[in-house]
C-alpha cells in the first residue's frame, strides 16, 4: 500500500515536473535579447508562437493555406475565454486582424505583435473581454527568407531583415484584386474565416524627413463611405490620436510625399483594392495601415507600433457593439438602381490643417551631380500649420445593376469570386433576357512591367441594350448580397482595379478575324452602296480628318467594321448588367 502511494507520488510529481518545464518555454525575442538591434527570423517566429501556444490556453495557432515559398501562413488568435469557434464568435465578440511582414524588409509589427500576444497571454495588459485578436503571424515568407542588411538602403535597423518581393518577385501588397499569388490566396481565405472588424497592416516608410516616429494610414473615409467612413474620420480615428497623445507618442497622418517637402502640404494617400486596406474595405472592414518612419531607431519604431496596436484593440474592445452594427448597417447603403463611385479624386475645397512637427527643409547643391538637391536639417526643428488634402470626392459613376451575368467559359473569373464568397447561381436552361452590355471603347495600356502585368488604365465603355442569350451552366451573380462591393470594384471595367484592368479579359481586345484587301475592295463599295448613312459617315471623316483621307487601309478598316463580317466579340466586354 505504501509502496502504491510512493509510486502515485512520484508519478504526480513527475507530471507537474512535466507540466511545469511546458509551462516554461521559451518566450523571449530577439529584439530583447540583442539589445533591440535585430528582428526574428522566420524559424524564431514560429518556435516563439508554438512556445507560447503550449504555455497558454488562451493563444491558438491556425495554419492556413501555402504561399509561393511552398510553407503556410500561420494565423495566431488570443481569446481571453480559450474558445475559437469563429463561426459564434462572429456573432458575439469583435475580431481584429493584424496583418505582419507583407513588406519583410519592413519588421516592425512582427516584433510588436509578438510582444503583444505574449503580454496578452500573460496578462501584463488589459485583456480584451469583447474581442478576439488575431495576427498573421508574417505573410510574406519568401521575401523574409531573403535576409539582407542593404535592400533598405535608408534604413535606421534592424540588423538584418527580408526582402520586398515575395518568392517569386511580387509585391503582395498590390495583388488583393487580381491574385497573383498563393500568399492571396492563403489571405482571402484567413479574411473571410474571420470576418474581421477591424485590420490592421504593419508598415515602415519614408517619402521624407520629419519629427514624428509614428504616422497612420487609415482607409480613405470618404471611400468607405456613409456612416462607417464618417465613424472612422470623426471617432476612431481621433480617439487613437488622443489615446497615444496621452502616452506621448506623436502621430500623423502618413507623409504622403516623395522628394518634397512635406509642409508644402499633402494629401491623404487613396487606398485603392489592389492595397490591403483598399481590399478589406470591399467587405466593410475598418483598415488602418501603420507606417512607422524608417530614420528613426529600431526600438522606437517597434514600440510604436506595439503602442497603437494596444490602442487599436482597446477601442474596439469599447466600441464593438456599434462598430459591429455599423458594418451590418452599411451594406444596405448598395442596392440595386443606386449610384456607386468607381473613380475618386481630390476635393480640395475641403481641407484640414495639421500642426505638423517636420525638419526645416532647403535645397543645396549635391556633390555628386552638381544639381540641387533636398535637404532636412535635424537641428532646426519646427512646429507649423500644413494643409492636408483628406477628403476625396467621385470622379466617376455606375449605376448598381441587380445582377451581373457571366458565362462558364470565364473560369478564371470565376473562381476568383467564389475563393472571395460571392454567391451566383448557374443557370440551369438556356435563357434569353435584356441586359446592358459594354463595348470598350478607349484604354491606355502601361509601357513598362507592373507586378507581372501590362495592365491598362482610363478605360471607357460605351453601352448598349441588347437581347441576350445565356447558356445552360452560365452564371448569374445578384448585387443583393455581401460582397457588392467587390463585385462592382473588379466587374466594373472602369473601376481603377478591374479585372478588365488587370488584364484579365485581353482577349477581346484582339481581331481574331481579318479581311484581305483586295477582296474586300468589292464588299465595300458594295456596302456603301446600299448603306447611305455608312457612306455619309465615311465621307464625313475623310473630309474631317486628313491621316484618315491619306491612309487606304484606314479606311477600308473602317468599313470593315461598320460591316457584318466584323466580329461582334472584339471589344465587347464579356460581363453583363442585368437592370431589372
Amino acid at each position: 500500500m505504501v509502496r502504491q502511494l510512493t509510486l502515485r507520488i512520484c508519478i504526480l510529481l513527475f507530471c507537474c515536473v512535466i507540466a511545469s518545464s511546458q509551462n516554461n518555454k521559451d518566450v523571449s525575442l530577439a529584439f530583447e535579447k540583442s539589445n533591440f538591434t535585430k528582428t526574428a527570423t522566420y524559424p524564431e517566429i514560429l518556435t516563439f508562437y508554438q512556445n507560447l501556444e503550449t504555455s497558454f490556453h488562451t493563444i491558438k495557432i491556425l495554419e492556413i493555406g501555402t504561399t509561393d515559398s511552398g510553407y503556410p501562413l500561420h494565423v495566431i488568435v488570443y481569446n481571453k475565454e480559450a474558445t475559437f469557434d469563429f463561426e459564434n464568435l462572429k456573432k458575439e465578440k469583435a475580431i481584429l486582424l493584424i496583418n505582419n511582414g507583407i513588406h519583410p524588409g519592413e519588421p516592425d509589427g512582427i516584433d510588436a505583435t509578438m510582444l503583444l500576444f505574449r503580454n496578452l497571454a500573460q496578462n501584463k495588459i488589459n485583456v480584451p473581454k469583447n474581442t478576439i485578436v488575431a495576427a498573421i503571424a508574417l505573410y510574406n515568407i519568401g521575401g523574409a527568407l531573403q535576409r539582407n542588411s542593404t535592400s533598405r538602403v535608408n534604413q535606421e535597423g534592424p540588423e538584418e531583415y527580408g526582402f520586398r518581393g515575395n518568392a517569386r518577385n511580387f509585391d503582395l501588397n498590390r495583388d488583393f484584386i487580381k491574385s497573383d499569388t498563393k500568399n492571396t490566396e492563403a489571405f482571402t481565405q484567413i479574411f473571410h474565416l474571420l470576418n474581421p472588424d477591424v485590420f490592421i497592416d504593419t508598415h515602415v516608410s519614408n517619402g521624407a524627413d520629419y519629427q514624428y516616429t509614428l504616422t497612420h494610414l487609415f482607409t480613405q473615409h470618404n471611400k468607405l463611405g456613409g456612416k462607417l467612413g464618417n465613424y472612422l474620420n470623426n471617432f476612431i480615428n481621433p480617439e487613437l490620436e488622443a489615446r497615444l497623445a496621452k502616452e506621448n507618442w506623436d502621430i500623423t497622418p502618413y507623409v504622403n510625399v516623395f522628394n518634397s517637402p512635406p509642409e508644402k502640404g499633402f494629401s491623404q494617400f487613396m487606398d485603392s483594392p489592389r492595397y490591403s486596406t483598399g481590399y478589406t474595405t470591399l467587405f466593410h472592414t475598418f483598415g488602418m495601415m501603420i507606417e512607422t518612419h524608417m530614420l528613426k531607431p529600431y526600438k522606437n519604431r517597434v514600440e510604436g507600433t506595439y503602442v497603437i496596436l494596444q490602442n487599436m484593440i482597446a477601442i474596439t474592445d469599447e466600441n464593438f457593439k456599434e462598430i459591429k452594427q455599423l458594418r451590418s448597417d452599411n451594406f444596405s447603403s448598395f442596392t440595386a438602381g443606386t449610384l456607386y463611385a468607381i473613380q475618386w479624386e481630390i476635393d480640395s475645397t475641403k481641407t484640414t490643417t495639421l500642426n505638423f512637427k517636420g525638419f526645416e527643409s532647403s535645397y543645396k547643391p549635391s556633390k555628386i551631380t552638381g544639381k540641387e538637391r533636398l535637404f532636412y536639417d535635424r537641428e532646426k526643428p519646427f512646429t507649423k500649420p500644413v494643409t492636408y488634402y483628406n477628403h476625396f470626392k467621385p470622379a466617376a459613376y455606375v449605376t448598381i445593376p441587380k445582377a451581373y451575368g457571366i458565362s462558364k467559359g470565364w473560369w478564371n473569373v470565376i473562381a476568383l469570386l467564389q475563393k472571395n464568397h460571392i454567391q451566383m447561381q448557374s443557370i440551369k436552361k438556356d435563357t434569353v433576357l435584356t441586359a446592358e452590355v459594354y463595348k470598350i471603347e478607349k484604354y491606355n495600356t502601361r509601357n513598362a512591367a507592373f507586378e507581372g502585368h501590362y495592365s491598362h488604365y482610363n478605360a471607357s465603355v460605351l453601352k448598349m441594350t441588347e437581347e441576350i442569350k445565356l447558356q445552360e451552366g452560365d452564371y448569374l451573380v445578384y448585387t443583393n448580397q455581401p460582397g457588392v462591393r467587390y463585385l462592382l470594384e473588379t466587374l466594373e471595367p472602369e473601376a481603377v482595379d478591374s479585372f478588365f484592368n488587370w488584364n484579365f479579359f485581353d482577349t477581346i481586345l484582339q481581331q481574331k478575324e481579318g479581311f484581305s484587301p483586295y477582296v474586300f475592295e468589292e464588299i465595300a463599295e458594295k456596302l456603301l452602296q446600299e448603306n447611305p448613312e455608312i457612306k455619309a459617315k465615311f465621307n464625313l471623316k475623310k473630309a474631317e480628318e486628313i491621316a484618315f483621307r491619306e491612309n487606304w487601309y484606314a479606311q477600308l478598316d473602317w468599313l470593315y467594321i461598320q460591316s457584318k463580317h466584323y466580329e461582334k466579340a472584339h471589344l465587347r466586354y464579356p460581363i453583363i448588367r442585368i437592370l431589372d
